[in-house]
């Protein structure tokens, strides 16, 4: 599962992208300068990790990833081949989600490719390429279907219901995604279709230093605007998330996020929220050996997640010992879960909770 960035040139992608990972996207002063998309694997942030370390003292720890694309700045015309669109817009599409950043920073000495800073402007723009390339992809589609749903096949007929209705809320400007299902099939079709404007989007406002607590105008804007898209919106100064990456030391990063009014880097926040934005949760294992974060989806069942160790856990499933995280945390040790009673055996139709602490029992 991947999170791609994107955005037009110049609004601080690379950059973002670098602290992410650490990973070193050229970031220059112009467009294009990430011609091939960067994937960085990113570590999610979790402190209750850091307190399964602190409790079971493991060899080792491993935290949970989540895979984040730095792709090509988009400018307008991209649906139609301007600039690098084709490869951009081939890169999204194997995107599951969407970070767009917008650039809501006044810096004479960063040209805007637009002349000036106008976040609503930019997200239009991007808005309105990705809508037009969806647009294609439905008209296409539609000249096969429109032919069999006349010789009277139903699910032409009814795949025909789904794509005129997509096909209005693009011509009216609107993303794919504002189109609710009416039932599975609809369902299914939806994601067959593969459209770019379907896939979840979270907004990133890079903003100025003295703006990275509470925004400014043009944050205010974006909220204003993305109001009925219930999207998420994240303050960020990529400017200061790469100085504080730049810090030898926790102390050091601690004390200039304090200077900021900050409690944690905003890059944390934003790579917790792309995790959620790609549908994933995460369980645990804790043993002396190690103490794992393990990814799986929000809804996975016990089996599900078994199969994500190895596929053999999944197929010769017998049942799960779970605890809560809570309460893994509130007694200190497994034992102590266990005396307090609150260790549960699961079977096979237990939907996995984020933060369960789990082992599981298998016979292949």
């Amino acid at each position: 599962m991947k999170a791609g960035i994107v955005g037009l040139p110049n609004v601080g992608k690379s950059t973002l992208f670098n602290c992410l990972s650490n990973a070193k996207a050229q970031s220059a002063n112009f467009p294009f300068c990430t011609i091939e998309p960067n994937i960085g694997v990113v570590n999610v942030p979790d402190p209750r990790i850091n307190r399964l370390e602190e409790l079971v003292k493991p060899e080792r720890v491993q935290m949970a990833t989540v895979d984040i694309v730095d792709i090509a700045g988009l400018v307008k015309g991209a649906s139609k081949g301007e600039g690098l669109g084709n490869q951009f817009l081939g890169n999204i599409r194997e995107c599951n989600a969407i970070i767009h950043v917008l650039r809501c920073f006044d810096n004479d000495n960063i040209v805007h490719v637009d002349g000036n800073v106008n976040p609503i402007r930019d997200k239009e723009t991007i808005d309105i390429e990705l809508q037009l390339k969806d647009l294609e992809t439905v008209d296409k589609r539609l000249e096969k279907v429109n032919r069999a749903a006349k010789t009277g096949n139903k699910e032409a007929q009814a795949e025909k219901v789904l794509l005129d209705r997509i096909r209005e809320a693009l011509m009216q400007a609107k993303s794919a995604r504002t189109v609710i299902p009416q039932n599975q099939d609809e369902e299914e079709l939806m994601q067959e279709f593969q459209l770019i404007t379907t896939k979840p989007v979270l907004y990133v406002c890079n903003v100025d230093e003295s703006s990275a607590v509470s925004g400014n105008k043009y944050v205010d804007q974006v909220r204003e605007l993305v109001k009925d898209e219930q999207a998420e919106v994240i303050i960020l100064s990529v400017g200061a998330e790469a100085d504080i990456t730049e810090l030898e030391s926790y102390e050091e990063r601690q004390v200039f996020l304090e200077d900021m009014g900050l409690t944690e880097p905003g890059s944390s926040v934003l790579i917790r929220a792309a995790y959620k934005l790609l549908n994933l949760q995460t369980y645990f294992t804790a043993g002396v050996k190690e103490v794992r974060a393990w990814t799986i989806n929000i809804g996975d069942t016990a089996p599900k997640a078994a199969g994500v160790i190895h596929t053999d856990f999944e197929k010769g499933f017998i049942r799960a010992e779970v605890i809560a995280f809570e309460d893994y945390s509130n007694y200190g040790s497994e034992a102590k879960v266990k005396e307090a009673g609150k260790l549960r055996v699961e079977g096979k139709e237990y939907i996995v909770k984020d933060g369960d602490v789990m082992h599981f029992r298998f016979n292949v």
